[in-house]
């Protein structure tokens, strides 16, 4: 197994709430005030209810606290959520809670904290950013919330909640910014009413940003390739809204949005590490050596929502309905590591076109029905019905350009993908006295998958004179593109004969590069003139020692002494799953500011199977993951300096199961053997882990004199895998087909799991003149954590050799780090203009990483960024 087959194997793979809400910051007098926890509502229940009255832990942040605090795009969002950790890897946006979530991001992956977008889901996260805009709010829903929001649910969720027309109202507002690097951006809406009875809003958003990676390349043309991370987005909501009663309210919503720009690649550090003997901490991860193909992204994205909601009195009806269409590409932004100390730039091979190239599409609907009952019952049920539908296409390709001997690509294309679920559900709160209510519900899902395609190598072993092994191909250079979902056949079953192989390999390109050679080299094999190729002696595809085998008219023709070619294998899968997911609990009320709470719920993820090997039919399946969580917690509010103060407090315990971790299966077994002998190892999910997971999180919210107004979160998080024993990636040996040794994760800490991980926001409001004058700052912490479950252990390798993690160039602990976010703004009437600064301290901080042989690829967050922005309201 080679290296980019590992990187697709890979792919598989104390705070309550934190809110200040405008005019949080100012002085109010205590007598008769309403406590600030009246201004945050949220949804956690499927209703809308105040934030202190909700069991459970939801952090709710108005679009107008999101900008204060420099949150300008999904994956900041972390700094003021704390046990939240969000990455982008190749454009799939991951998200993590209490170090619960999903890396597996292929065609057979799904996300373990469920996306949504104004309650709906979102079974593909790709550009999910851009419909971070024009928002009322975000809120995310700590644990598991299995019952009421089902698929995926494992980890919790995170609700973009978007900006609603308001009836019998006209407003909006515009507003544009400029930051450092050549950065600006731009924003707007409009709501105009209907008649008394309707309202449209239309709201629209363009940024045109660049993350801060630098090609330090000095070889031409490489040198003049633009780094990753350039981004120019811009997206459109249309949102109506139509209330002809008091009874009746429909609404529709229609967005689309388009990214472009490099692209969301990571850097591998595993030379630089390997060479150095530094930790990446020590080393500039941004300092990225480019070369071959340009990269490039595009992600389309387009959907319509729809509700009907209709008051019966006693109780009330909802049908919900959703369309979303994802059409992404990318072409990896290729590179040759990352610059270090003692590095001869000028020695790099810059004229190397292996490269990743992506492909994805994404149709899925999503209708759920749901009956309730109003809020002024003893029991509040809710009793409803889920269905998801999804079709996908995607494609993959891994190039190795220049590669001596065999190999030439990993293809991985699969034209139909399905994915399948419907679920019941029944939910409830009962008033068993004026203070003490019950909390019950139940949730059936079943869910199937199945996908057709193909999967596996490109190998082209072209033979010299005297059956010298071997010439190289050269695949991918300017200008190359390939075909994946548009190749005009994915049936391999019956493909055997060299030359409807070379003609498969032929047709997986939709357009060659200036430069290759793959298709005069085995063009003459698919058209059947030559079937031992038409062989070219090129200085760049030439090993050193390999000539041409002489013409000989009876024999080769002027081709190969041997032409051996491999084509991958026909991918076919089929899964299917039911679970149950439940919760119970106990509220209490102290008092009307005091409440004291017990529960414990359930969630589950969905399962899977794996690729086919060696024309396998029925391909490995894993089950899906479940989770079960004892909480207990208190929400109380009171006054404090005279002022109203908020305090929370929640303690959780997790019983996490068949968790998926990646394991080696055997591909190829030689049974002629005695015993058999396996000559080949691949990468597969299988259900082999446990863990437990602990902890504690604690909110304060309170106002001090002059103005100002503190906000302190803290989380406690410890996590350990309890069971688990799998094949350690690190050292797989390809020259052992690819094996690789054990290696027992019991006592390591889950990835991106930080123990400590505090947030604290000061700010400050107060009258200036003709104005209003407001500034804030954005404290966060988080202690280290690792980006693997390996931990940074010792590896041993399969000849019993031991070498420690950082010696090897595994080191995959990220250090304790600080981020600060600073704003401050004026505003006059309906006009405002506001100063901001994110990751002020321009904290390098590795937020996810791909680790396998010679791969250690860190995908990082923003550099500092900082700017100007003017906003009008009307």
């Amino acid at each position: 197994m080679n290296t980019n087959q590992f990187t697709r194997a890979a792919l598989f793979v104390l705070l309550s709430t934190s809110a200040a809400l405008p005019g949080y910051a100012q002085d109010r007098p205590a007598d008769g005030a309403e406590r600030d926890k009246d201004d945050i509502i949220v949804t956690a229940n499927r209703r809308e209810e105040n934030l202190q009255d909700v069991s459970g832990v939801v952090q709710s942040l108005g679009s107008e606290q999101l900008r204060r605090d420099g949150i300008a795009e999904l994956r900041q969002l972390q700094l003021a959520v704390p046990g939240l950790s969000i990455a982008n890897q190749e454009g799939n946006v991951e998200i993590f809670i209490r170090g619960v979530g999903s890396a597996n991001n292929t065609e057979l992956g799904d996300p373990g904290a469920a996306p949504h977008l104004n309650g709906t889901y979102i079974p593909r996260p790709r550009g999910l950013g851009l419909m971070f805009y024009d928002l009322e709010r975000v809120e995310v829903n700590k644990g598991p919330q299995g019952t009421l929001y089902g698929r995926n649910a494992l980890a919790g969720t995170l609700n973009i909640i978007t900006a609603k027309p308001k009836l019998g109202q006209f407003g909006g507002y515009a507003q544009a910014e400029v930051s450092n690097r050549s950065s600006y951006a731009a924003e707007g809406a409009i709501n105009v009413p209907l008649g008394s009875t309707a309202a449209l809003r239309a709201s629209a958003y363009y940024v045109n940003r660049d993350y801060g990676f630098n090609n330090v390349s000095t070889g031409a043309p490489a040198n003049t390739l633009k780094p990753a991370g350039l981004e120019e987005n811009y997206a459109a909501r249309l949102s109506f809204l139509w209330e002809p009663s008091d009874r009746l309210s429909i609404s529709i919503i229609g967005d689309y949005g388009k990214e472009t720009g490099t692209g969301y690649p990571g850097a591998n550090i595993f030379s630089a590490v390997a060479a150095t003997g530094l930790r990446p901490d020590k080393l500039n991860l941004r300092d990225v050596v480019y070369r071959g193909l340009q990269g490039d992204m595009e992600n389309e994205l387009w959907g319509v929502q729809g509700k009907i909601a209709y008051d019966f009195g006693t109780f009330g009806a909802e049908l919900t309905g959703s369309y979303r269409s994802v059409d992404f590409y990318q072409v990896n932004a290729s590179s040759d590591g990352i610059d270090f100390p003692g590095r001869d730039l000028s020695a790099v091979q810059y004229d190397n076109f292996s490269g990743n190239f992506w492909q994805t599409k994404s149709k899925s609907q999503v209708y759920e029905a749901r009956i309730f009952a109003n809020e002024d019952q003893p029991l509040r049920w809710n009793l409803g019905g889920f269905y998801f539908n999804e079709d996908q296409a995607v494609g993959y390709l891994a190039l190795a350009d220049r590669g001596y001997c065999c190999y030439s690509a990993t293809e991985f294309v699969m034209p139909e993908v399905k994915g399948e679920s419907f679920a019941f559900y029944a939910d409830g709160t009962y008033d068993v006295a004026d203070r003490l209510r019950l909390i019950a519900g139940i949730r059936y899902t079943e869910e199937k998958k199945s996908r057709f395609g193909i999967g596996g190598n490109w190998a082209l072993t072209l033979g010299g004179e005297d059956f010298a092994c071997c010439f190289a191909t050269r695949v991918g250079t300017e200008g190359f593109r390939p075909a994946l979902l548009d190749r005009p056949n994915f049936n391999v079953s019956n493909i055997t004969t060299p030359r409807g192989q070379a003609q498969f390999l032929i047709e997986g390109i939709a357009r060659p590069g200036l430069r290759d050679t793959l298709i005069a080299q085995i063009g003459s094999i698919a058209n059947g003139t030559n079937p031992n190729g038409t062989c070219i002696d090129r200085p760049d595809i030439d090993n050193g020692f390999v000539n041409c085998p002489a013409v000989n008219p009876a024999d080769r023709n002027g081709g190969f002494s041997f032409a051996n070619l491999t084509i991958p294998g026909q991918q076919i899968g089929r899964a299917k799953f039911d679970f149950i997911d439940w919760r119970v609990g106990v509220e209490f009320d102290i008092n009307d500011d005091h409440m004291l709470y017990a529960k414990v719920s359930t969630g589950h993820k969905s399962g899977g199977f794996n690729d086919s090997f060696n024309g396998s039919a029925i391909p490995e399946e894993f089950r899906p993951e479940d989770l079960l969580v004892y909480e207990f917690g208190s929400r109380n509010a009171f006054d404090l300096f005279n002022r109203p103060a908020v305090f929370n407090l929640t303690g959780f315990y997790y019983d996490y199961n068949n968790q998926v971790f990646q394991d080696l299966t055997c591909i190829n077994l030689d049974t002629t053997q005695s015993p058999p002998v396996c000559n080949g190892f691949s990468l597969v999910n299988r259900n082999i882990g446990t863990s437990r997971i602990y902890g504690a999180e604690a909110e304060l919210r309170f106002k001090l004199p002059g103005s100002f107004a503190v906000d302190l979160n803290a989380a406690f998080l410890d996590t350990r895998i309890t069971r688990g024993t799998v094949a350690d990636a690190r050292a797989q040996d390809f020259g052992a087909g690819g094996n690789s040794p054990l290696i027992s994760l019991v006592g390591n800490r889950l990835p991106l799991a930080s123990k400590i991980n505090l947030s604290a926001r000061l700010s400050q409001s107060f009258q200036a003149g003709p104005g209003r004058f407001d500034w804030q700052a954005l404290l966060n912490y988080r202690s280290s954590y690792f980006l693997s479950q390996f931990n940074e252990d010792d590896i041993v390798f399969l000849d019993g050799t031991r070498q420690t993690s950082l010696a090897a160039g595994f080191p995959d602990r990220q250090q304790g780090f600080s981020t600060l976010n600073l704003g401050m703004g004026y505003t006059i009437s309906n006009f405002r203009i506001e100063a901001w600064a994110s990751n002020f301290l321009n904290e390098e901080i590795s937020q996810k990483a791909l680790v396998g042989s010679s791969l250690n690829i860190r995908f990082l967050n923003d550099a500092r960024s900082y700017g100007l922005r003017v906003r009008v309201d009307f």
